[in-house]
């Protein structure tokens, strides 16, 4: 059974990387698509991003994942559908995160028959973000403990 971990990983983190590897004990081949997303400002490019979550993958030693990027104007269910996915794996970390998901597995299953399945996030990484380690790292902040070290260092060389 093949699953997408989909994101725009800007940068990936601990958090993904966690999901991500559980998704890859339990599903037979698991892709990761990175997407991107015109109206969004990215710290780092798309292929930066595609580069980051490789690197971060054979730092981890998770392995079997292949990264792929999801084609710029293409839905995600389109995608999913074109790669002939059985499923979506998504992490969550709230009920915040489910009430946002929960819609768009919705539309997602009506558009192309694609299930979402949502697998609950480690506590340690309940706050941990995206945005927040962009955030942190920009004020000269220590994110080694959220981030694999090529993450770490692609930081400190962009700020």
């Amino acid at each position: 059974m093949l699953v997408i971990c989909p994101g725009s990983f800007d940068p990936v983190h601990n958090g993904h990387l966690e999901i991500i590897a559980r998704a890859a004990s339990l599903f037979d081949e698991v892709v990761v698509g990175v997407a991107h997303n015109h109206s969004k400002k990215y710290l780092f490019s798309l292929q930066e991003r595609v580069q980051l979550v490789t690197d971060s993958l054979a730092e981890l030693g998770i392995e079997g994942v292949g990264v792929e990027i999801i084609p710029t104007g293409v839905l995600l269910a389109e995608y999913a559908a074109q790669r002939g996915a059985s499923a979506l794996v998504k992490g969550l970390r709230s009920g915040t995160d489910y009430g946002y998901e929960a819609p768009m597995a919705s539309m997602n299953r009506h558009l192309s028959k694609v299930e979402t399945v949502f697998l609950a996030g480690e506590d340690r990484y309940g706050g941990v973000s995206s945005t927040i380690i962009r955030e942190v790292a920009s004020l000269g902040g220590d994110v080694r403990p959220f981030v694999p070290q090529v993450v770490a260092h692609a930081l400190t060389q962009r700020h």
